[in-house]
């Protein structure tokens, strides 16, 4: 069975492309933290390749951007194909079956992250919130 379940940050914004049949295509990378650390202390992380296809590409595209927090279920795929010098090269990555955006990537406090991207980015962003004093005579409690 070829199935993993990776959470992570985008380490960049998704680039989403079609191909010659019409087919969405999105690919973007995450980020995602080892349980361990290495010899000077320091929590490293790898960084993986992934490829979403059709609807789910469509809405990777549409809503995730760099920093975001996501869970990827999906299949690992390992291609091969000849550089342009003639050498052997290899890529290995992720094909989605399920993204789940589950963060709110660099400002988790805030955004608008039910907009698109495009949106978020024009919107301004509140950096605080205020609290307002509710009448308590009007509570059943």
């Amino acid at each position: 069975m070829n199935k993993c379940i990776l959470v992570g940050n985008l380490t960049r914004d998704p680039e989403l492309t079609q191909t010659q049949s019409g087919i969405s295509m999105c690919r973007f990378s995450i980020a995602v933290n080892r349980n361990y650390s290495n010899a000077n202390g320091e929590r490293e992380a790898d960084f993986i390749n992934i490829v979403a296809w059709r609807g789910l590409a469509e809405n990777c595209g549409k809503y995730l951007a760099k920093g975001r927090k996501v869970a990827v279920c999906g299949q690992i795929q390992t291609r091969s194909y000849d550089d342009k010098d003639g050498n052997k090269r290899y890529s290995t990555e992720v094909v989605a079956d399920d993204v789940e955006f589950i963060g709110g990537g660099q400002s988790e406090g805030g955004g608008n992250y039910g907009a698109p991207r495009e949106e978020r980015a024009a919107a301004p962003k509140k950096l605080t919130s205020e609290l307002k004093p509710v009448e308590d005579d009007g509570l059943p409690f």
